[in-house]
């Protein structure tokens, strides 16, 4: 039986493990929550704990207004982090995950001299290429409610149903503005190993823009690609966390 454990209204732990070597905190994408990584515990490595990110909006922060803006996002989360990176610890996000992951890595070594052991990046374009497309945030709720249609992130069921999105589209709407907002800050790169993945049928995220990551670090680097459009994390799921398991257990030998 797993019992949760909610550290503080940001972080969830699936499978509490305080004997683990290495804590992977998990940041989710766009409308996302904390239960998109409930079961990774299961199978990944025993010397991992997972940390799950709960952002306001959702899950048990869902009386919290959602950010709009990263600089605000990460600098909220970065505080309630720092009494659990006492031992060694890496970040994993997908999507808008990915790009919180990076920004929260050079905030933390900026301000703190801190940095993980590995950064994992899932299904997002390296931040130095800015976004071609036009921003959705900002659009009626008809073209919106499109538009994530589109997208296929979220369940066909969940679209149809008018009081759920009614519930949903205000922080759907603040994580896109997190995105279309975000204006990338040229700094030297990280000296923590970067490994991207991405899905081979993802038309939002092209093999070069996750290949552009190898700008931001200067250690080693990696890119895999899976079978999948954008939510690849899902559909993929066993075979990524295979990857990680083995990038993982690599950090401590």
């Amino acid at each position: 039986m797993t019992t949760t454990q909610t550290l503080n209204s940001y972080i969830r732990i699936p499978k509490p493990n305080p004997q683990a070597s290495v804590r992977l905190f998990c940041f989710p994408y766009a409308g996302g929550s904390s239960l998109i990584f409930r079961t990774w515990s299961n199978s990944l490595p025993n010397t991992v704990e997972v940390c799950a990110i709960e952002l306001p909006g959702r899950g048990m922060q869902i009386r919290s207004a959602p950010f709009t803006n990263l600089e605000n996002l990460v600098s909220a989360i970065a505080p309630v982090l720092l009494p659990y990176l006492d031992k060694p610890f890496a970040f994993f996000g997908h999507s808008m995950g990915g790009l919180i992951s990076f920004e929260m890595t050079r905030l933390l070594l900026r301000k703190h001299s801190i940095i993980p052991v590995h950064l994992f990046v899932s299904a997002r374009r390296a931040p130095q290429i800015a976004i071609s497309s036009p921003p959705i945030h900002t659009l009626s709720e008809p073209e919106f409610i499109l538009e994530l249609r589109r997208l296929n992130g979220t369940p066909q069921a969940v679209l149809e149903n008018t009081e759920l999105m009614q519930l949903l589209i205000p922080t759907l709407r603040a994580d896109f503005a997190v995105l279309e907002t975000y204006t990338y800050s040229p700094q030297p790169p990280l000296d923590c190993p970067i490994t991207v993945f991405g899905g081979l049928q993802d038309s939002e995220v092209s093999h070069n823009e996750l290949q552009a990551w190898k700008e931001q670090t200067n250690a080693k680097f990696s890119l895999h690609m899976f079978e999948g459009d954008h939510f690849f994390v899902h559909s993929a799921q066993s075979l990524l966390l295979q990857f990680l398991s083995q990038k993982l257990e690599k950090n401590f030998r």
